[in-house]
């Protein structure tokens, strides 16, 4: 009898998904634990594997569409079985909305060029749609050769199928996203032909030209739903905040030490590695901020799962390191830094950003003194790291040079207070400031 492959659930709040594009076609062969199938939630776009092995027998929805939690995707079984319709139910609800199959908001023309894009949004994609003066649209650029780009060019997997669909070149657009990364916008604004990214630097003012227009843009998905859980966060949750310094010197004389002797291996720590290890450490001793609000109870967790905020494309996406408290500074560096990487390149694993139980926020790569984080919920902490700043500090009687870092914890009233927030603050300077402990335990 044929398998039912259904739409997953990536997270406590997702209610659907978008199947972007279906990576095995029907007829193909397919393995348990083989990518079926790419779809795009609220939060990112997730390759889906295949739970059953055999062969894929019938896509039950198109690409491009909208699709409920648990209703089915596909039917995978033996070659030449039937499918039989009674066992899909609602199999087919979800094509009656039709949904945009990529990962921003769609910024709708009125000219007759762009009538087909419009059409394929819907009013629950987003609430309304962005409406500028009709203008004829320029000669696109022929895609040359054979469309790969050059080693070094790093472009979005949508952006990369938009510009295929609409015979742009890659190699003449300007990225704007990082490192250059060529993004969806990108494209379109060169489909359109104007301008994506300011003048150079060190430009003299009268190269500047005229002054850039006005533009309304639409939310992606995923500001979208940033937005909502902030707000969510903000409105039903009651935050206080307790903000402690650490002196790094010792942190950074290991990390120094460590780099030395993984030289050539391809491996370096980062101060955030040490972090997330004493963060998790400590949360041992303070079940407590490792935890939930659950009805009239909190529900601490067994596991200390720490999430780890990356910067995307429009907004922030939590990878999950899971039992960070169990796992060596090796393993938690190469583990975070790959699903980073599948994070940014569009690759991202569901597990990769389910399960987190305390979530750690570190703008210290941009030199930020100090900040605090909005809750994540259901969580009841997070906490915000600056940067470590080499500074004057007062040591025995002597101003001498010191490494300090500050952080600051986020955390429900409903669930702890202040004291205890404090105390485990001191808990992760012990880690922090002995830095030893971390590579023993």
């Amino acid at each position: 009898m044929a398998e039912i492959v259904t739409m997953p659930k990536l997270g406590f709040d997702m209610a659907e998904g978008t199947l972007v594009r279906w990576v095995k076609k029907e007829g193909d062969k397919v393995e348990k634990g083989e990518l079926l199938a790419e779809i795009e939630t609220d939060k990112a776009t997730v390759e889906v594997e295949s739970q059953f092995s055999g062969v894929v027998l019938k896509h039950l929805v198109k690409e491009g569409t909208a699709v409920p939690v648990s209703k089915p995707i596909a039917a995978v079984g033996e070659a030449g079985e039937k499918v039989d319709e009674s066992v899909l139910g609602s199999a087919g609800a979800g094509e009656q909305k039709a949904a945009e199959p990529m990962a921003e908001e769609k910024k709708a023309e009125q000219s007759v060029n762009q009538k087909q894009s419009i059409n394929r949004l819907t009013d629950q994609q987003i609430g309304s749609q962005v409406k500028q003066e009709s203008k004829p649209a320029p000669a696109k650029k022929a895609v040359e050769g054979n469309g790969h780009l050059p080693v070094g060019v790093r472009v979005s997997p949508l952006a990369r199928r938009l510009a295929h669909e609409r015979g742009i070149d890659l190699q003449a657009v300007r990225g704007s996203g990082p490192m250059g990364r060529i993004t969806r916008k990108d494209v379109e604004a060169a489909a359109e032909g104007g301008a994506i990214l300011p003048a150079p630097p060190g430009l003299a003012l009268a190269d500047l030209g005229p002054v850039r227009p006005d533009e309304r843009i639409a939310l992606s998905r995923l500001r979208a739903a940033i937005g909502r859980r902030m707000t969510q966060s903000r409105q039903e949750i009651p935050h206080f905040y307790v903000t402690h310094e650490y002196d790094m010197d010792r942190v950074m004389d290991a990390r120094t030490q460590a780099n030395m002797a993984l030289e050539g291996n391809g491996e370096k720590l980062s101060v955030n590695d040490f972090v997330i290890k004493a963060v998790a450490l400590a949360l041992r001793q303070y079940p407590n901020l490792n935890a939930k609000l659950d009805g009239d109870a909190v529900l601490q967790f067994g596991h200390i799962n720490i999430g780890v905020a990356v910067a995307v494309d429009r907004g922030l996406l939590t990878v999950v390191c899971k039992d960070a408290d169990r796992k060596s500074l090796r393993q938690i560096s190469a583990e975070v830094k790959q699903m980073a990487e599948r994070v940014r390149s569009g690759k991202v694993q569901a597990e990769d950003i389910e399960g987190s139980t305390f979530t750690i926020s570190n703008l210290g790569m941009y030199d930020v003194f100090e900040f605090v984080a909005i809750i994540n919920p259901p969580e009841a902490a997070i906490l915000a790291l600056g940067s470590a700043l080499q500074q004057a500090v007062v040591k025995d009687g002597q101003v001498v040079s010191g490494w300090r870092m500050r952080a600051t914890i986020s955390a429900d009233h409903r669930v702890s207070d202040g004291a205890e927030a404090a105390q485990y603050l001191q808990a992760l300077a012990q880690y922090l400031e002995n830095p030893i402990s971390l590579f023993m335990q």
